[in-house]
């Protein structure tokens, strides 16, 4: 989870390091309360809502709040992942965060927390963060105190369709790697492209290593092997040969390295057009593949990530994560209200109604609907073992190693042993 010793100094200095350059960017963070002559503040929100519905929602959303709270104004800033991610480093090497931001929670969160650079929340949101769901909260709690409020929380799995299993012969979703090997081959028997990958973005392929070392080596694994520092053991290894498995049937669509996730040719577009079969990717996927693409709708089906026959791990252990707000140190009181109006059952109500989240708030489970989404709240539910997405849970060098790596050997550019070392070398390496 970091270093927790990193002071705000170094850790400044290591991401100004990370070649990341400084943007131009007025009005953020900083020493500012965002108030004006007139008495108004503003906060400015930043976020990765970028697809519809939830980009139109999100927006609406900060118009009700303006006109519950007149004297408050949202500027909200809207970026794709991987932008996001690039312009928040460039942020917090400058010290200046936005009032209200996107966080995964887990390593990245604890090292702006360690820097001095997020407002411990524990005492300004105690009235209404406690009524959240607990396994929601958990990636936002560092040493017992509260650093951000969660809006979703899900998991990663295979989102299928079912017409073109059908087509292929493929009676029922597989349950062993093995089977999901032959239901490649037999996707592909047919002239169906298997998977559909994002492969210029890397995370969505960090996906795959990722639920392999869970499989082989078991959850809890791969943070024990982030406190060792060493992840060239058996399991690591074996986990990425399951992948070369994989990557030597030729499963993604064509041009796959040069995909992006969410664009119109990208990896959810191929999916929700009918193009590919599959793709692995979390409880969001439904809404952008028909944001991106057509959608499937009643083709659309889900299933766990399977077991790896003679692995530690089992299909109950579950890797993802949610989404949440964190804020700036010393973000204005009206930062805190928004947090918790976004965190009120009115409104989780409605996220969870027009845009496909699961509900953090108990009491907002009675608008699930969609039969997929509910599948995917039944695996967490039964969840024996929670593992957070990699690139968040580790320190930020260490998770941009994996992801790098692993898409390396999607490439065919490093081999599974090398993933293993590179990755260690990189989790020794960090400070």
């Amino acid at each position: 989870m970091g270093d927790p010793g990193l002071s705000r100094r170094g850790f400044l200095a290591a991401s100004a390091g990370a070649g990341v350059g400084m943007t131009a960017l007025s009005g953020c963070g900083g020493d500012s309360d965002g108030g004006s002559s007139d008495g108004t503040t503003t906060i400015e929100w930043w976020n990765i809502s970028t697809t519809e519905p939830t980009k139109s929602v999100w927006a609406a959303l900060a118009k009700k709040f303006e006109a519950q709270n007149p004297k408050v104004k949202v500027r909200i800033v809207q970026l794709e992942n991987d932008a996001y991610k690039s312009k928040m480093t460039a942020l917090t090497a400058s010290g200046k965060l936005p009032d209200i931001f996107h966080t995964w929670g887990g390593g990245v969160l604890k090292q702006q927390a360690d820097a001095g650079l997020v407002e411990d929340l524990t005492e300004r949101t105690k009235d209404f963060a406690d009524g959240l769901l607990p396994v929601a909260k958990e990636p936002y709690l560092l040493d017992e105190k509260v650093y951000g409020i969660p809006f979703d929380i899900g998991m990663i799995g295979f989102w299928y369709n079912k017409a073109l299993f059908e087509d292929a012969g493929i009676t029922e979703p597989p349950t062993t790697w093995s089977d999901f090997l032959d239901a490649v081959r037999k996707l592909k028997a047919k002239g169906t492209t298997p998977l559909a990958l994002a492969g210029k973005e890397k995370w969505p392929g960090m996906y795959y290593w990722a639920y392999l070392s869970m499989r082989t080596a078991g959850a809890s694994a791969l943070q024990k092997a982030y406190d060792d520092k060493d992840f060239t053991g058996d399991p690591f290894v074996q986990a990425g040969q399951h992948l070369q498995e994989l990557v030597d049937l030729q499963p993604f669509q064509k041009g796959f390295l040069g995909a992006a996730y969410s664009t119109p040719t990208g990896q959810a577009a191929a999916v929700g057009n009918g193009k590919a079969a599959m793709e692995l990717m979390g409880q969001w996927a439904p809404v952008v593949q028909a944001d991106a693409g057509k959608g499937l709708g009643d083709d659309l089906g889900f299933f766990p990530f399977p077991a790896v026959d003679g692995g530690k791990g089992t299909i109950t252990e579950v890797f993802g994560g949610g989404g949440g707000h964190a804020l700036r140190s010393g973000a204005p009181q009206a930062a805190v209200d928004f947090l918790k109006f976004f965190a009120s059952e009115a409104t989780d109500v409605e996220l969870v109604k027009k845009t496909g989240v699961l509900p953090v708030v108990p009491a907002a489970e009675r608008a699930l609907t969609d039969p997929n989404i509910k599948a995917v709240q039944a695996q967490l539910k039964g969840a024996t073992g929670f593992q957070l997405y990699l690139d968040q849970a580790y320190a930020p060098a260490v998770g941009q190693e994996v992801n790098d790596s692993v898409g390396a050997l999607v490439a065919g550019s490093k081999s599974p042993q090398q993933v293993a070392e590179s990755i260690t070398q990189t989790a020794k390496e960090e400070q």
